[in-house]
């Protein structure tokens, strides 16, 4: 076996195993040293235990000649010169020989070759041991569920030996013994024998504190054990046998399926025959209780009223017009057919617009109960389909724990930020929810835990999203997407005089002064001090104005009149927090208004290009995205292809640096629909025909001059007429959208749909006569020439 040199860290009181990642603090000359010189060598050491602790200098016959090569991953120094060290256990090695001593031990090793064993003997002594360890983790609560859930999984006998030896509290010498055993089954069965020991130590341990802990309470003061008395033993066994009779007629006397009755009987049946206070005693006693707390068939009744239901809807939100269809359609068909399976609702939207509390309505209109689950940053598949019973702190997933709360069969269960879910080696919840939001598939829902179908086709689901392309798309086949758009001024307006204002005079203790707000003053707030999609910083900023109101009561009583005028919000709030983007005034030469969806709604982009003498460099700039810069791209290419017809000549763009760029830099950007707008500013620099400014435009454009769709009509539209901006240029394929759009809006602007580059350009541009713009080449013989001259054919001859 090949020998390599290594710098050695000597261990205190500790010995580390094959693939154990430990924080080791170090402080002495020679071990800070071995980490220096680790650093050279790969990160590399060899980490060994020294056999007497309080030895402060060691030499080499105090150091075991077995120990682990281990790899720094991180370290950190602390503000006392210590050294906090993490450090990954790699493989077992032989000390040869200490090769030097100073500044710190270098030792020549090689790796301890481990032997395969594949047996029957090593798969019934693996099975030993899990079952051991498991008797051990439920008696010393070490080590944490998710370390003792992982190691449950693990069935190769020397890694099972390495993972477990850690979390033995044995003397230094045993774990040093342990370590330095090759053969896994050798080791195995030393661990075997350690584990059991343990086991009946804590064991006793329990039953020393259980008597301790009933003399106290029995008030004991003679000190004599009472639970050694043969009566009081007798007592407490037919009190357990009590329980039980109790549990098995709430099993008896329980509506639920027979199979779940007789799953309950068959572990009360086994829990008869237990000790009352052994481990798994506990566990079976704990899973009859859940079984029984489950609403199997207990279901509210409907309260299927359309114009009541139509009426709750309105009374708590605003708007939403297309959502309250879809729910109202929905109790429709609940009222004729008496039984459908729950449809799978998925609101997506950006936060604030009443996607949770939406779900909340839905309950009170159908008199149903509600259950809400969030699931952003649920990485544990475990999460939704629970536990099975054999790992240490098993539980039911969180859907059948919200059904137990619920305490019915039928609940609205709301998943929240569906969109929020990651995955790690503890699985992927996304997959797990497939089962559960699946009509076809739900109606025989099986939890790890209870492990017997559970029916959860009667439960109402919605979900919650903020953005759709980050929900898996196998989940999305499954639900109903239904998208809940940002709210228009005058919708948050009217959210604020009839939501907002009364519940924030109440929440402030207000309900008793007179306080009135001006329009003038809600469109102050609206426009200069939120900026978002919802209403969420709206709410925040009339509890800000409330609270200054309180303050004044307070100070000289409630007889005063406060009326809020946009004077006094300036005067509460401070000066404006956001301006609306504003288009210019006057047409301009290389200017074009954009326009965007952003988090908090639409909003104006002014597109700028500059000219200057170079050699033909397009610079893009504006913080964008990749799909932006390929826009540009794309939009050059255009001006390009229609350079003649432009009256440009032909290499006109080799002698000039070519600068687009979108102000507020420090802003991210991306997405394709603002190509036309780039392509529309180039063409205004190059041909210096300046931009009419009352326009604004969104569309994905082609190297061919194509307008291809875009999303988010409704909020580009309200930026734009916000704006000032007169005149909307969108796709004409995007026509279909305009029913999104709030009549009010489309009254204050006229909205042209176009198909081609060509017609942006005559839209968009300060033209006296639109049709003048492209020049005809149709008989230009230069022009033609040039074509035929640079065509690919007359190139390949």
């Amino acid at each position: 076996m090949a020998k390599n040199i290594y710098p050695l860290l000597p261990l205190r009181d500790l010995v580390i195993f094959p693939e154990q990642h430990e924080s080791l603090f170090v402080g002495r000359t020679r071990s800070i040293a071995a980490i220096a010189a680790a650093k050279e060598n790969d990160g590399l050491l060899v980490l060994s235990a020294q056999r007497n602790k309080n030895q402060e200098e060691p030499k080499a016959d105090d150091i075991y000649s077995v120990g682990v090569l281990a790899r720094i991953e991180d370290v950190t120094r602390l503000p006392d010169d210590n050294v906090k060290l993490r450090i990954a256990g790699l493989h077992r090695v032989a000390i040869h020989k200490f090769t030097d001593s100073q500044p710190t031990f270098m030792v020549e090793a090689s790796k301890l070759e481990i032997p395969d064993v594949e047996s029957v003997e090593a798969r019934a002594l693996v099975r030993s041991v899990h079952k051991t360890f498991e008797s051990y983790t439920t008696l010393a609560r070490r080590p944490k569920p998710d370390i003792a859930v992982t190691i449950s999984a693990i069935d190769e006998p020397n890694r099972l030996s390495d993972a477990i030896a850690p979390w033995l509290p044995s003397k230094l010498e045993k774990r040093q013994n342990i370590l330095e055993v090759v053969d896994p089954i050798q080791r195995l069965e030393s661990l075997l024998e350690l584990l059991q020991r343990e086991v009946e130590v804590l064991l006793v341990e329990r039953k020393i504190r259980n008597r301790v802990k009933k003399q106290l309470e029995r008030g004991n003061k003679d000190g004599q054990d009472s639970s050694s008395s043969p009566k009081e033993a007798a007592s407490d066994r037919d009190e357990f046998r009590s329980e039980l009779q109790e549990l098995e007629e709430a099993v008896h006397n329980k509506d639920m399926p027979e199979e779940a009755k007789k799953r309950c009987l068959k572990e009360l049946k086994k829990l008869k025959q237990m000790s009352p206070i052994s481990a798994e005693a506990t566990v079976l006693r704990n899973y009859v209780d859940w079984v029984l707390a489950l609403p199997w068939n207990y279901m509210t009744v409907d309260k299927l009223d359309v114009q009541e239901c139509q009426r709750i809807l309105d009374g708590d939100h605003y708007g939403l017009k297309k959502v309250k269809e879809r729910i109202i359609e929905y109790l429709a068909v609940q009222e004729l057919v008496q039984e459908i399976r729950g449809p799978i609702l998925c609101f997506v939207g950006p936060p604030g617009v009443g996607k949770t509390s939406l779900a909340r309505s839905i309950a009170k209109s159908m008199d149903r109960e509600f259950v809400r689950m969030s699931l952003g940053g649920v990485r544990d598949e475990a999460e939704i389909r629970g536990h099975r019973r054999t790992y240490i702190g098993a539980l039911p997933g969180k859907v059948l724990q919200g059904l137990k709360k619920a305490g019915s069969n039928n609940p609205v269960f709301l998943l929240d930020e569906i969109d929020k879910m990651s995955m790690d080696f503890r699985g992927d919840p996304s997959a797990a929810l497939l089962e559960v939001l699946d009509p076809e598939q739900n109606s025989t829902f099986v939890d790890h835990y209870v492990d017997l179908d559970y029916d959860l086709s009667k439960v109402l689901f919605v979900c919650t999203a903020n953005n759709q392309s980050a929900i898996p798309l196998p989940l999305q086949d499954r639900m109903e997407i239904i998208q809940l758009t940002s709210y228009t001024r005058e919708e948050k307006i009217e959210i604020a005089k009839n939501f907002l204002l009364p519940k924030q005079m109440e929440t402030n203790g207000l309900s008793d002064v007179s306080v009135s707000f001006r329009g003038a003053a809600l469109k102050s707030l609206v426009d200069h001090y939120t900026k978002e999609a919802g209403v969420r910083s709206l709410e925040r900023v009339v509890g800000a104005i409330y609270r200054k109101i309180a303050r004044k009561v307070v100070e000289s009583g409630k007889d005063q009149k406060f009326v809020v005028t946009p004077k006094l919000v300036s005067k509460f709030l401070g000066p404006h927090r956001y301006r609306l983007g504003q288009a210019e005034t006057k047409p301009e030469i290389g200017l074009a208004h954009g326009l965007a969806v952003t988090f908090s709604g639409g909003d104006l982009l002014k597109a700028e290009v500059s000219l200057m003498p170079g050699k033909g460099k397009l610079i893009i700039t504006g913080k964008l995205g990749e799909v932006m810069q390929e826009s540009a791209q794309a939009a050059m290419s255009y001006v390009r292809s229609r350079a003649r017809m432009l009256g440009l000549s032909r290499d006109f763009y080799q002698n000039i640096d070519i600068h687009v760029h979108f102000p507020e830099g420090a802003i991210p950007k991306d997405g394709p629909s603002a190509g036309i707008t780039m392509a529309t500013a180039l063409v205004s620099a190059l041909t210096q025909i300046p931009v009419r400014s009352d326009v604004a435009m969104t569309g994905e454009i082609t190297l061919r001059g194509s307008v291809l769709p875009i999303g988010g009509l409704k909020e580009k539209s309200l930026a734009a007429l916000r704006a000032g901006v007169k005149t909307v240029i969108f796709p004409e394929d995007n026509v279909k959208d305009l029913d999104d759009v709030p009549n009010t809006v489309r009254r204050g602007l006229t909205m042209a749909n176009v198909s081609h580059m060509d017609d942006v350009l005559k839209l968009a541009l300060d033209l006296e006569d639109p049709e003048t713009l492209f020049r005809d080449v149709s008989e230009d013989e230069d022009y033609l020439r040039i074509r035929e001259e640079d065509s690919p054919r007359t190139q390949i001859q």
